[in-house]
């Protein structure tokens, strides 16, 4: 166990008021003083209403936000087995400094956590290691569904379902067997979906085509093997055996404008059963940005056209689109950059960079905080029925991020907490910066520095 954790255990919990704050919550920015007490939002109060900080550590906001901290329902740390890559600890301080104070991690890892004692080899792993508080999905297979049956819905975020191979090809292809998770998952089922079928025959159409040197294998022919096509008839394919089943569905990535058309608008959150979730990339990338950042930007689905970028966009605004995730997926450079398209990679890191980046994007579209902090927050939050998280409320955990919006600055590698070190946003100018982060009430980041003593705590869920 590492030492740091033992001076967790030691350290005694502080309070905190934070003073003249923007507070952005369910809708709204009202200027404000929130109150944090033994980890949990205390009191949220008017500016004019005379204030006693007592004990607490006081700490002034003025001309910054305070929004909830963000949950990343879609995340992969690569522990364990890939920790050449990433790691719980250090992605965990990458979110933290990036404003997100909760995960939900992914099960393809080394070995692959579909079994209940591989999910809470994992729930071990991140009590001792994650600054950020944590669940992880159980993966679903062809053979695993006494496993999945036995998911406990109160203590675990959800069942993953690759209904399309991605890193460490867990596919499910077989229908009986996708019927019956479908049928049976005791809690959502979050799916990656892309036709099998269509991407093996693009890739070996493709292979010939640079076997005799007929097309260059670059970073182009991604979305030419990862076709719009494969991505609707596997989401089509996902929606009706959710329909068929009645199966709280959540499609991961969408990336193309007619993936759209198979969901509703006209249901709140909570009525809906099926949802969709996209990531900042898909929003600020095209193909056109193959020819400059190349296998970088490679991830899966693929980024595709500009006129799909438009419709995502718009459907973020509308309300068509229920939750962004970062779908964080680091590589070490050399799996990125050395080799050519068949064998590079895919998946890039960015769980620091979601929020900057979906401001950046709500700046050319008129999206506004509020709309990003339901997004990010509350939304999450809701679909998955996350215990006192994702709002500020009086009696809610204190995961809290305090926001500069006017802090003019490029992403350089000096900034870059990921393990590997990349990442495709290096470059990019931005003004948002986190200064404060709070995790159960605990002063986790502030401005560039960590307070890495403290630890997340296991998400728990009420569900119906």
């Amino acid at each position: 166990m590492h030492l740091l954790f033992y001076n967790f255990l030691k350290r005694e919990r502080m309070d905190y008021f934070i003073v003249n704050a923007k507070v952005v919550n369910e809708g709204c920015v009202v200027e404000a003083h929130v109150s944090v007490k033994n980890g949990i939002i205390d009191r949220i109060v008017s500016l004019d209403t005379p204030i006693e900080v007592g004990h607490a550590t006081l700490i002034d906001a003025q001309g910054k936000y305070l929004i909830p901290g963000i949950i990343d329902e879609h995340v992969h740390f690569r522990e364990p087995g890939m920790t050449a890559k990433a790691d719980i600890w250090s992605e965990s301080r990458a979110a933290i400094a990036g404003g997100v104070t909760s995960i939900m991690e992914m099960p393809n890892t080394v070995p692959q956590t579909t079994t209940q004692a591989l999910l809470q080899d994992k729930f071990d792993m991140a009590a001792e290691k994650s600054l950020a508080n944590y669940s992880f999905y159980l993966g679903a297979t062809h053979d695993n569904l006494k496993e999945v049956r036995a998911t406990d819905p109160a203590k675990v975020c959800g069942i993953k379902l690759f209904m399309g191979s991605s890193t460490g090809n867990m596919l499910v292809e077989d229908k009986c067997a996708l019927e019956t998770i479908f049928r049976e998952a005791p809690c959502i089922i979050a799916a990656h979906c892309e036709d099998e079928e269509i991407i093996r025959h693009n890739t070996a159409h493709y292979q010939a085509m640079a076997a005799n040197h007929s097309v260059l294998p670059t970073a182009n022919l991604h979305p030419l093997v990862r076709t719009a096509e494969a991505c609707y008839r596997s989401s089509a394919k996902a929606v009706e055996l959710a329909d068929k089943t009645g199966a709280r569905l959540h499609i991961l990535h969408i990336s193309t404008r007619r993936e759209l058309s198979l969901f509703r608008n006209n249901l709140t959150l909570t009525e809906k059963k099926i949802t969709a979730e996209t990531c900042p990339h898909y929003l600020w990338f095209d193909d056109n940005d193959y020819n400059t950042l190349g296998f970088a930007i490679k991830c899966n689905p693929a980024i595709k056209t500009a006129d799909d970028r438009q419709a995502l966009r718009e459907a973020v605004r509308s309300g068509l689109i229920d939750t962004i995730g970062s779908d964080h997926a680091p590589h070490l450079s050399e799996e990125k950059f050395t080799r050519n398209y068949f064998t590079a990679k895919s998946g890039f890191p960015s769980v620091q960079h979601t929020l900057p980046m979906m401001m950046q994007v709500a700046d050319e579209t008129d999206l506004t905080l509020e709309k990003l902090v339901q997004l990010m927050c509350h939304n999450p939050a809701t679909l998955y029925g996350v215990d006192k998280r994702g709002f500020i409320r009086e009696g809610y955990h204190a995961d809290i991020v305090i926001v500069d919006l006017n802090d003019m600055h490029q992403i350089t590698p000096e900034q870059v907490e990921y393990k590997c070190g990349w990442t495709p946003y290096i470059g990019q100018n931005v003004h948002t910066q986190v200064t404060h982060t709070f995790v159960n009430g605990n002063l986790v980041f502030e401005n560039g520095e960590f307070h890495d003593e403290y630890r997340g705590e296991r998400l728990t869920f009420n569900r119906n």
